[in-house]
């Protein structure tokens, strides 16, 4: 197909499998810390040195990097999801900068997730990143022909599962994971790449894979309870729901993004109070959430950097609010939504060049300690004006308030905190609780307020 459009599909594509984690023995990325960083076709190179300088001290507890395989050539970003082979040798770095990056980001605290395309090849011919020939459906020395889908017509049904499964994504060779030497081939790769440290994976396009396959290509893997995040969209009335993946691990809840770029644009953030699975969703251990990812920043499903404070305050609500494991989408600005990484994908500087860096948003960096420090505890004493204003806590360790109204607001919250003084990590302003545990403050429009157990100066 044309490559003008393979990329609004090929977005569509990527956003349509995510899973990434175990069986139902481990929800949610396993250990304390649950955020991960999302470093959109940032280099090997530059993760390494943001693991270090800002992801470690602030307490992510995971980076997400872009595809570590040889991919067709070009400038756009989704020539990283059209893998030739699965040789590390793309535009981000190669295999010793890839192992690099890992060892790296593990001094500095960090575990290391792999955004992994499984479901397909490419859509041409060619030579790729790393020098390999290829063709459609032949990879030398990795698949040939009889190791395609016999489908080569574009997926057109989503109400028809093994048109779903069988057919090609945007144009895409689709490989038949139901072939035991394909799903070797997959286990192999992955199986490298565990052997370079990589500590999970998100499953790209996993909803064009059925769940099986993916059970049986786990259970190949050394760590078969390694963590793992599945791409699967939800549609309705589709063939294909993201209910059948969470044996494999957590599965991507595309709701949670799509109805707050609803909520905070045209409803009523009060309306939040049982967000997650009183909305239907998944249940929240095996769900990954975010507010927008590579995908969905480009057509417009979600909210995105270029949406102001809509933007910032539903980063601060997702990670101050204990649903799922949520992803902090960081990439760059773009006017051509096919457009490439600035510099190739080297960051020289945070806020230079393009790069938007939003994972070190003041006010959505300080959230990822306030998660840490509130893991476990339900959500308590929640407030809401029956419009744009709420508030609530998190047991004893943490409380947050959100005005989203266009107006200042005054007034004094009821939270479960013990009497003292703490810093508001929003403003780095400090408030007082008092021996009620009550809390007065002053929120601009627009901004919050959230205070945690263990920060009392700012």
């Amino acid at each position: 197909m044309a490559r003008r459009t393979l990329p609004a599909v090929l977005a569509l594509a990527t956003g349509l499998l995510v899973g990434m984690n175990p069986t139902s023995a481990e929800a949610s990325p396993p250990g304390t810390k649950d955020v991960t960083a999302v470093l959109f076709e940032w280099n090997y190179a530059s993760v390494a040195k943001e693991c270090t300088g800002t992801l470690g001290p602030a307490g992510y507890g995971y980076v997400q990097v872009s595809p570590p395989a040889e991919h067709i050539q070009g400038a756009q970003w989704w020539t990283s999801y059209q893998p030739v082979s699965y040789k590390i040798a793309g535009r981000l770095g190669d295999r010793t900068a890839f192992r690099n990056m890992v060892n790296t980001c593990h001094s500095a605290g960090v575990k290391v997730v792999v955004d992994t395309v499984v479901n397909h090849m490419s859509a041409g011919s060619g030579t790729g990143t790393g020098g390999s020939s290829y063709t459609k459906y032949d990879y030398p020395g990795l698949y040939s022909s009889h190791d395609f889908d016999d489908c080569t017509s574009q997926v057109s049904n989503y109400a028809d599962r093994w048109n779903v499964q069988h057919c090609e994504l945007v144009g895409l060779a689709d490989l038949d994971t139901g072939e035991e030497y394909v799903r070797g081939a997959i286990a192999g790769y992955m199986n490298d790449l565990l052997t370079l440290g990589v500590d999970g994976f998100r499953i790209d396009a996993a909803k064009h894979i059925p769940a099986g396959d993916l059970a049986n290509v786990k259970s190949r893997l050394t760590n078969p309870s390694v963590y793992w995040k599945q791409e699967v969209i939800y549609g309705a009335g589709e063939a294909v729901q993201p209910t059948e993946y969470t044996g494999n691990g957590d599965v991507q809840e595309f709701r949670y993004a799509y109805d707050l770029k609803r909520v905070f644009t045209s409803e009523k953030l009060a309306y939040l109070t049982n967000y997650g699975e009183g909305w239907g969703y998944l249940n929240g251990s095996v769900a990954g959430v975010f507010v927008d990812n590579h995908d969905t920043e480009r057509n417009g499903s979600t909210l995105n950097y270029k949406s102001g404070a809509n933007y910032t305050l539903a980063n601060v609500f997702m990670l101050a609010w204990p649903y799922g494991a949520p992803d902090v989408n960081s990439g760059y600005e773009w006017s051509d939504a096919d457009a490439g990484p600035p510099n190739g994908g080297a960051v020289n500087a945070c806020w230079q060049d393009g790069w938007k860096c939003q994972h070190a948003w003041p006010e959505i960096i300080r959230m990822v300690a306030f998660r840490n420090a509130t893991r476990g505890q339900a959500v308590s004493n929640w407030w809401d004006n029956g419009n744009n204003a709420i508030a609530f806590g998190r047991g004893t360790k943490g409380y947050v308030s959100i005005n989203h109204e266009s107006t200042s607001l005054t007034r004094t919250y009821q939270t479960a905190l013990p009497a003292g003084t703490y810093c508001n990590v929003q403003n780095n302003t400090t408030v007082t609780v008092n021996s009620s545990g009550q809390l007065t403050a002053t929120l601009a429009a627009n901004t919050a307020l959230a205070v945690y157990a263990g920060k009392s100066s700012c």
